[in-house]
């Protein structure tokens, strides 16, 4: 378990960079900055990230932006990206209406 206060010393204070505000994750918009500053606030797993910002949780369910955001990650926390790991995958979900569930017939209790 990493120590959270001895890691935030560690990578140091959070500095605006020139590129921060490059958009990583298109689907949910979150940039670079947005990123580097959750990292700078503790949140260290690609999970945390993920559920803050809902990087990695738009259509493309991190197909596009999820090394990216990896990379950003390891780069802030001083490691190999190998060393950081992946969030959990879950399918895709939608909204369905409700009158197409009961044209189904509910299958469930068939």
């Amino acid at each position: 378990m990493i120590d959270i206060q001895e890691k935030l010393k560690e990578i140091g204070p959070y500095v605006e960079a020139a590129d921060d505000d490059v958009l990583v994750c298109r689907c949910e918009e979150v940039t670079k900055g947005e990123i580097r500053q959750a990292v700078h606030a503790g949140m260290f797993t690609m999970e945390e990230i993920r559920r803050y910002l809902r990087s990695g949780m738009g259509l493309c369910q991190g197909q596009t932006c999820g090394k990216l955001v990896k990379g950003i990650v390891a780069r802030e926390l001083k490691v190999s990206p190998l060393e950081i790991e992946p969030a959990t995958s879950r399918a895709p979900m939608r909204p369905t209406e409700m009158r197409i569930m009961a044209q189904d017939g509910g299958g469930a209790n068939e």
